[in-house]
């Protein structure tokens, strides 16, 4: 007689469990580093994103390139989540990340299919990766932070190596010198926020500029706008979040009147309040006035005929910047204007910058923040700069708090494996193929340079490895030459704790796909969407036809 099934989990779930479900979640890692694999370095291509609405994205950088594509594998997610917490925390690397995730796992699959225990891989590989971070932090090469020439050119190295790989590396001697005198003008704490990037189509690449302090686009703006001065030396700057125009009655509020004269005086009442406030801004001293709320025409009127310029409606962000380099503070209301509030610049301006107008303040006494206007022709072209910049802003960043630096281009990758090969023929055991598998594994970053500059791979590894088995320490692919070169002399840097970073993410998420053996999968959720969910939203009714 047969045992009767016992029916555990609901029907439809999909359970897949043991070797062939490790396998398959390694193939599955293959497949998005396959995705990514072609854009690294400086000889890599872009890929083109079109998103469900049809928006097109082109881009360079690993982190974006993952976050547009939709990725519903569950192991292969793990990918995606290293390559943004790289984005997040250093800027640069991302493509190498997920690079290394997967070619960790791809010299593991044999060994997994033999049936070596995961936990087994997974303690040589934490060994592994602090032998391997440990290695990093003895070679890497500090930099004296007194000599600031050094430290400036040191951190143009590392902007122009992370510019490398972009699309706007022909500039990159440009670009690199904008983003460290952007970074350099910053405070202590370097928040990112004080950078403002602004993009205006036309013009070429060589016309974005750097403006020491704040700049925006120049705000909608009511009649008589066109008769404010457009141009200040040392103003005084109000910062308002004040509605300066006649409100409309937001509640249905009941005034009944009997005459004209009162239904007259509560007209009155409004004019009157609208014009106290513009007179004790006038009579503050103040040249500019900055709102967040809309500036009306009556106000702009009023401020034209008092010299005076005025721009609503400013951006929250714009106007918080333009208080960090100006001081002063933002008012809620225009009763205590005293000198104490109030920003000041030595020249406020507007100018036309392409097709837009922007107003400009410059020189600002407090400036720790500044502007980047960056130009170019398509759209998409100057996205993928701000992002290149982005990037290269981070980089340079990390170089200032961390001031140890080690060379790029695969020859840092070249120097832990030789030494992590070094070390496993000194141990026994199982580990031993293991570490022997995880050098193999850093092996990839200088494969993929060349593979990606159409160079001859294994011809190219076999004389790094020769180099660095001689001590050669630094070197790596020389992309230009189809050969090998020291590239620290070739100044091709990069801050170490890119790599480290880098290095313990990808360990990370290796030994996190191991360790799941079993994957469960709810029926409901292979499905589109929770029950539904095709008329979200709208109510339970029926999905409406788009």
């Amino acid at each position: 007689m047969m045992p009767t099934p016992v029916i555990l989990l609901k029907e439809g779930t999909d359970t897949s469990q043991g070797i062939p479900q490790l396998i398959s979640n390694i193939n599955a890692c293959q497949v998005i580093s396959e995705a990514v694999r072609t854009t690294l370095g400086p000889r890599g291509m872009d890929k083109l994103m079109v998103d469900n609405r049809g928006k097109a994205t082109i881009s360079n950088d690993g982190a974006t390139i993952l976050k547009l594509l939709d990725v519903v594998h569950p192991a292969a997610k793990t990918l995606v989540d290293i390559a943004r917490s790289q984005d997040a925390e250093v800027g640069d690397g991302t493509t190498s990340v997920t690079l290394l995730a997967a070619e960790f796992l791809k010299q593991l699959k044999p060994y997994v299919e033999e049936g070596l225990h995961p936990q087994t891989i997974i303690r040589a590989f934490r060994t592994a990766t602090n032998l391997a971070v440990n290695k990093i932090k003895e070679v890497a090469v500090s930099v004296k932070k007194e000599d600031k020439q050094e430290q400036r050119q040191l951190l143009e190295k590392c902007a122009a190596t992370a510019l490398n790989s972009k699309l706007i590396a022909g500039q990159k001697e440009f670009f690199s010198k904008m983003v460290v005198d952007a970074v350099m003008s910053l405070d202590e704490l370097l928040s990112l926020k004080l950078i403002g990037i602004k993009k205006v189509q036309g013009g070429a690449l060589e016309d974005s500029q750097l403006v020491s302090g704040v700049a925006f686009k120049k705000t909608f703006s009511y009649a008589g706008f066109e008769m404010q001065p457009k141009r200040y030396d040392n103003p005084k700057i109000a910062l308002l979040n004040v509605e300066l125009e006649l409100k409309a009655e937001k509640d249905n509020a009941e005034v009944r009147v009997k005459s004209v004269e009162d239904y007259q005086a509560i007209v009155d009442a409004e004019w009157n309040i609208l014009y106290d406030k513009l007179e004790k801004i006038y009579h503050s001293g103040a040249k500019v006035v900055l709102s967040k709320l809309p500036i009306g025409d009556v106000a702009t009127q009023y401020f034209a005929d008092r010299d005076l310029f005025c721009a609503g409606r400013v951006q929250e962000e714009d106007l918080r910047r333009t208080m960090m380099a100006c001081g002063g503070s933002i008012q809620t209301s225009v009763g205590a204007l005293t000198d104490d509030v109030l920003g000041q610049c030595e020249l406020f301006e507007e100018v036309q910058v392409g097709g837009e107008r922007y107003n400009f303040f410059k020189g600002c006494p407090k400036a720790k923040t500044c502007t980047i206007i960056l130009r170019g022709g398509a759209e998409q072209f100057t996205e993928e700069t701000e992002r290149s910049l982005h990037d290269a802003i981070m980089i340079v960043r990390r170089a200032i708090k961390n001031d140890s630096i080690v060379a790029g281009g695969g020859a840092i990758e070249m120097e832990l494996s030789k030494y992590l090969r070094d070390y496993s023929r000194t141990i026994p055991g199982k580990q031993q193929l293991l570490i022997g598998a995880y050098a193999k594994a850093l092996e990839i970053i200088p494969r993929q340079l060349c593979d990606n500059a159409g160079f001859d791979a294994t011809n190219i590894l076999n004389k790094l490895r020769a180099k660095h088995a001689q001590g050669g320490m630094w070197f790596g692919v020389d992309i230009n030459n189809e050969d090998i070169a020291d590239n620290f002399t070739a100044c091709v840097w990069e801050p170490s704790i890119v790599r480290i970073n880098a290095l313990t993410a990808a360990s990370e998420a290796a030994c996190l796909i191991l360790s799941v053996d079993e994957t469960i999968k709810n029926p409901r959720s292979s499905a589109d969407g929770p029950p539904g969910g095709a008329g979200r939203g709208r109510g339970r009714g029926r999905p409406h036809a788009h």
